[in-house]
């Protein structure tokens, strides 16, 4: 998550909340091992009707839905995608142009891979 332009972590007694431009996006609470997120209504409503174990409706505000995730059900992955769409949905669109998005990252890794095992599979 640090790797996120202008990243601000605000920590609290029991939670810390994460924010860009003074507009948070994310909760982080140790206590419960879980995260809240910002989502668009559809991305939250498709999240805890696919996997209601790991996600939850948190609530609704200004046309986003929030969901609480379980860390112990979700690979990194999949929880930092869901924490970059966060930060972009809040983030000003300059900030939005200088990140890097990790799903792009992740699928480009994927695909060298790919071609190095098929380069070493031709080789051979």
């Amino acid at each position: 998550m640090d790797a996120l332009p202008a990243l601000e972590k605000q920590p609290r007694d029991t939670y810390t909340a994460f924010a860009v431009g003074g507009r948070r996006f994310g909760y982080f609470w140790p206590r419960t091992h879980t995260v809240g997120l910002k989502q668009t209504l559809s991305e939250q409503q498709a999240l805890v009707a696919e996997r209601p174990d790991v996600f939850e409706e948190q609530y609704q505000s200004g046309g986003f839905g929030w969901v609480v995730v379980y860390l112990a059900g979700i690979e990194l992955d999949e929880l930092t995608e869901l924490v970059f769409e966060a930060w972009r949905l809040t983030a000003p669109e300059d900030l939005i142009a200088e990140a890097t998005d990790p799903a792009r990252s992740a699928r480009t890794r994927n695909s060298r891979t790919r071609n190095r095992r098929t380069q070493n599979s031709r080789t051979k």
